[in-house]
């Protein structure tokens, strides 16, 4: 159980804010394309560089590497990135009970990265993070991709994950519907501050 401490975050046009993401807590975050949503996680994972101080209970992310932070407050980006040809190469243990909640069989693990659809790899970049049993995770449309019948799986599984585990999650979505199925609490990136949705 941790706690997700955003402090004075600053970074290009966003900023400052100042946000506490609770344990098992999920915060869903929405705004107009390019208004800092994706930079705002990006900068929290510790990938680019941003002012501000980020602690995920008593561990803060200027006290540790950046790998050691990121294993756990992990991103899942809009747009996945494969290093080897096959789904296989990119797992150390894959979990069965994580891959059958997202559809898969173990088979999968065989496949070329170039033969899987966008939907898929969007599913198997969930499933990589999720491996890595991270302890709060920041979400970027992880359903963009997703047909009606995965989109709410994926829901469903981060909602159980959240909730079992602890984690607090901050998910990035543009969907509306989606926010009120899974949100704790709802802001709106505005003029690069979070505004309390209304």
């Amino acid at each position: 159980m941790a706690i997700l401490t955003i402090k004075n975050l600053i970074i290009a046009h966003v900023g400052p804010v100042n946000l506490e993401l609770k344990s098992g807590e999920i915060v869903c975050l929405s705004g107009a394309s390019g208004s800092g949503k994706s930079l705002m996680l990006r900068a929290i994972a510790d990938i680019i560089p941003a002012t501000g101080t980020f602690s995920l209970g008593e561990m803060k992310s200027s006290s540790v590497m950046a790998p050691v932070w990121r294993r756990q407050v992990s991103l899942l980006p809009a747009e996945s990135q494969w290093w080897f040809d096959t789904v296989g190469e990119h797992f150390n243990q894959p979990d069965l009970e994580l891959m059958h909640a997202l559809s898969f069989e173990k088979d999968c693990l065989e496949w070329e990265v170039s033969r899987c659809s966008t939907g898929e790899k969007q599913r198997l970049a969930l499933l990589r993070v999720l491996t890595n049993k991270p302890k709060c995770l920041l979400l970027d449309e992880p359903t963009g991709s997703l047909d009606p019948d995965n989109t709410l799986k994926v829901e469903a599984l981060l909602k159980r994950l959240a909730k079992q585990q602890q984690i607090p999650l901050l998910w990035v979505s543009h969907s509306h519907e989606q926010i009120k199925r899974v949100a704790d609490r709802h802001f709106v990136m505005r003029d690069g501050k979070l505004v309390t949705y209304e």
